[in-house]
Parts: structure tokens; sequence; C-alpha cells
């Protein structure tokens, strides 16, 4: 039988597929069944500190709303204040009582200071790792890309001084170069990164001429990216490669893993597929290693790196080049009509 424990920021892992951040694992019931399909580690939902400040405001709002139309009511009303992020901290705390597997918190804060002061809340939880979820939709077009980039380091920088547990950076793809700022990201103390964060995009409903926001599941074909900087990072990079985004089956990981990555966090396909299909995604894993007569993951992990490979031209423009001249190929496929 094939061994398929890895390492991950210095956590145990009984296997590669970790459950990623969702709606789904704010239930404890959830929580046990995918402990019990399989998974190795629970990234819980994040705390995001814009979140708390809207219901801090909404709640000051409500509370003050007729303050002024008599005098005699604004004694009526106790000092009340918003009780932060507590409520999130204690769901923590019920979720890693609630399993064995490791419960990784994920965190998306605005100021440094906040970033600090949750990381340090969210270490005496007892959780056994965080996830910093750098989200960040630039508003200012006259920002500074460096400043942005800057800016995230000092987070990193910060949070690794206030906290001992490991922490990785889950990161979008869009940075001229992604290898760079990853390497960078560890030097100021992330012990790993998380490819990719995937970030909500709006629509615009043509007939109420109105943004909307759909909730899209990410797309089989998504995984392709975070492979990419998977199989580019490997054996360039000193932290962990967690990789996530379009990973719907035991054969995906397995991808995943030749590219060099340490391990994978699935969402998607627990929506599409249930909670319990992460068995299968083992099954598969664990089949397709028999059949290459691997007993450890450490056995293929890497081997279809750029490192790992012979073709100078892995993972570069070149293979792009190549396919654009033999873009004819494609009308085999899809003759058109």
């Amino acid at each position: 039988m094939a061994n398929l424990s890895v390492k991950y920021l210095g956590l145990e892992l009984k296997n590669p597929i970790i459950v990623g951040a969702s709606n789904i694992v704010k239930d404890i019931d959830n929580l046990k069944r995918l402990e019990d399909a399989g998974a190795s580690a629970i990234v819980y939902k994040s705390l995001f500190e814009e979140q708390i400040q809207l219901e801090s405001l909404e709640m000051e709002q409500n509370l003050r709303e007729y303050e002024n139309r008599n005098a005699e009511m604004t004694s009526l009303f106790p000092d009340i204040e918003h009780g932060g992020p507590e409520e999130h901290l204690e769901n923590l705390r019920k979720a890693k009582a609630a399993v064995k597997i490791p419960v990784i918190a994920s965190l998306n804060a605005v100021n440094i200071e906040t970033w600090v002061e949750y990381a340090k809340l969210i270490q005496e939880t007892g959780v056994d790792a965080l996830e910093l979820n750098l989200y960040s939709t630039p508003k200012d077009v006259d920002k500074d890309c460096k400043v942005i980039v800057n800016e995230q380091l000092d987070i990193i920088y910060n949070v690794k001084k206030a906290v001992t547990i490991p922490f990785s950076v889950k990161i979008s793809p869009f940075y001229a170069n992604i290898l760079n700022i990853a390497s960078r990201m560890h030097a100021e103390g992330a012990d790993g990164i998380v490819m990719f964060n995937k970030l909500f995009q709006p629509d615009i409903n043509i007939e109420k001429e109105e943004l909307q926001f759909p909730y899209h599941l990410s797309n089989e074909d998504d995984n392709r990216l975070p492979l990419r900087y998977a199989g580019l990072l490997h054996g360039n990079f000193r932290g962990n490669i967690c990789a996530n985004t379009g990973i719907y089956t035991g054969n995906d990981v397995a991808k995943m893993l030749l590219a060099g990555a340490d391990c994978t966090q699935v969402v998607s396909t627990l929506y599409k597929n249930g909670l319990g299909y992460i068995k299968t995604m083992l099954n598969d894993l664990e089949f397709w290693m028999e059949s290459k007569n691997y007993k450890v993951i450490n056995d293929f992990k890497g081997k279809i790196s750029r490192k790992n490979l012979k073709d100078p031209y892995a993972y570069r423009r070149a293979q792009y080049v190549d396919i654009l001249m033999k873009s004819d190929e494609i009308f085999k496929k899809y003759p058109l009509r």
C-alpha cells in the first residue's frame, strides 16, 4: 500500500489533500464528515477585517438611529461595543476541538497593526497554522506597484515577529514575477506559498444595467496555472508549495505533485461531488501510485518540474511559441462548420 503522507508547514499530514477555506467548513458536522472522508487538514473560513468593520459600523448606526429625536430616549440605550473578531475566534476554537486533523486559520486584514493583532488572537485559539490571505484589489491608479508589494512584505515580516505558529501566504497570480515574489515572501518569514487565491469577479446584468456578483466555482482547466508555477518553483523555492484552484480528481492531485507541489487544497470539487468525494480522490491517487510502483510521494514529487526535466524549454515561452506554430492542429479536434 502506497504511503500518501506529506509535510506541510512543519505539520505531518496523512495525505496531500487539504480542504480549502470556504463556507463548507463553518459547520461542525461538515468538519467531521471531511475528516472521516480522509481530509488531511482543514483551512477554516477567513477572518475578514473589512467584514468586522462593516458590522461594527452598522451596529453603531442602528444604536444611534433615534439618538437625536428624543433627549429622554438616549439614556435608555446602554453603551454597547461590537464584539470584533471574538465570534470568529470562538468558532475557530470549536473547529479545533471538533477534529483531530490540523486546523489552519485564514486571515485577511487591512492594516499592518490589525494583521498582527488578529494573528496573535488566532494563535491563542490553538490552531495548528495560519494562512495569510493577501487579497488586495488596487483602487488608486497613482499607487506604485512596488508600494503594494512592499506593504505585503511588511505584513509578512511583522506577523512573523508576532506569532510562533507556522504560516503560509495565499497569493493571486497577478504579479509580474511570481517566482521572485514567492522567494521574497519566504525571506520575510512565510513558511509556504498557496497558489492561487480565487478572486471574486463582478458581472453585469445587461437588463437591469447593474453589477452582480455571482458565485462561480473553479473550472477543471483552472489547475493549469498553479501547475505551471509549481513546476517553476520546485527546487527554486525553500518553502512549501500548496496548489489549489481547479483540482477536482485524484489525477489532478498527482499532476500537482509531479510538477512539484507539496500538497493541494480543494473546495469546488466538494461542492460538485460531495464531501465524501475526498475518499475517491485518495483511492485514485493511491491506485495511480501503485500502478507506477511509487511507495511514497517523494518518489515522484517534482519529477516533471522545470528543474528535473532535460528539456531546456520546459515551462518557458518557447512552449507557447511551439503551440502557436502548430495552431492548425486544433481544427482536427474542432473542425469549423
